[in-house]
């Protein structure tokens, strides 16, 4: 499967910022003097869209990829550098557009008619869309409008 990297390391630099130290791949952790303790279990739940915390080339990435909505909606996310992204979005029935976007801690910055908007991360119940309801892996604009992980 050739996704499971690209989730794998976005899995890594979520947990990584949680705990606020970059990933590790040792048990072990090197302390100022030299000696090791042991690395904090870090037993949360892997999620797959970036964190406010998450540096913003890493969440570029992260956002990279297919987001559907509801009838027939959807974001494609194509990061065009380490804190931009290509957004290509059908945002209702009668509307798609392709906008260019700044990655920004809490998420994707965008202007579309006019209106700074900002795509940040949520589940499905804060996009306010029944069809979405109970899905983790979200993409927010507003309430009505949002797009998930298939």
């Amino acid at each position: 499967m050739k996704q499971s990297a690209p989730l794998a390391l976005a899995i890594a630099l979520s947990l990584a910022a949680c705990n606020g130290a970059p990933p590790s791949t040792t048990a072990n952790s090197m302390t100022s003097a030299g000696a090791t303790e042991p690395a904090a279990d870090n037993i949360a739940a892997p999620v797959a869209t970036p964190t406010p915390t998450s540096s913003t080339a890493a969440a570029a990435r992260a956002y990279a990829g297919r987001w559907i909505g509801v009838e027939g909606t959807y974001l494609n996310v194509t990061p065009t550098g380490p804190k931009t992204a290509s957004l290509e979005m059908q945002y209702d029935l009668d509307h798609k557009g392709t906008y260019p976007a700044s990655v920004v801690p809490e998420g994707l910055r965008f202007t579309r008619n006019g209106e700074t908007l900002l795509l940040r991360p949520s589940d499905g119940d804060a996009t306010g869309l029944k069809w979405l309801a109970g899905k983790r892996n979200c993409l927010t604009v507003k309430s009505g409008e949002g797009y998930c992980r298939a």
